[in-house]
């Protein structure tokens, strides 16, 4: 994946090409997450290998996108002078419906609203050509 604009806020590095069909998903708007053929956990992040039946087999599965915040942090002190302008905000563990839990930024609610247990949908983040990041915001997503 390489583009041309300047983003300098982090973003992954070294992805290795068995894991591209997650980052392209981003990309598409259309989130796909592995899931073990042979026992069905979903393995999020990607990973070579089942944590519940160490299978190797997987498919790129499409997921709802919806869940409820799990736990949150509020981050009111920039990282690096590219985050400055953001602070105060948000970042939740997400336990998706599926079962299994995303990390993303929140928007679209002020950092003392936020609460355990809210409901949340995938909103993606397109921070430059080639990379789609995962956000959420509130709501049921139904």
């Amino acid at each position: 994946m390489s583009g041309e604009q300047t983003y300098e806020k982090f973003l992954p590095e070294g992805i290795p090409e068995w894991q591209r069909p997650f980052w392209e998903s981003l990309r598409e708007h259309a989130v796909r997450v592995q899931r073990c053929t042979r026992c069905g956990t979903y393995r999020y992040h990607p990973k070579e290998k089942c944590h519940r039946c160490p299978s190797r087999d997987a498919e790129w599965a499409p997921v709802s996108g919806r869940g409820e915040i799990y736990t949150y942090t509020v981050i009111r002190r920039a990282p690096t002078p590219a985050y400055a302008p953001d602070v105060p905000y948000t970042i939740v563990h997400v336990t998706m419906v599926e079962g299994f839990r995303m990390v993303g930024t929140l928007e679209g609610i002020d950092p003392d609203q936020v609460r355990i247990g809210l409901p949340v949908v995938l909103a993606y983040r397109d921070v430059t050509e080639d990379w789609t990041l995962i956000g959420f915001r509130p709501g049921s997503g139904t």
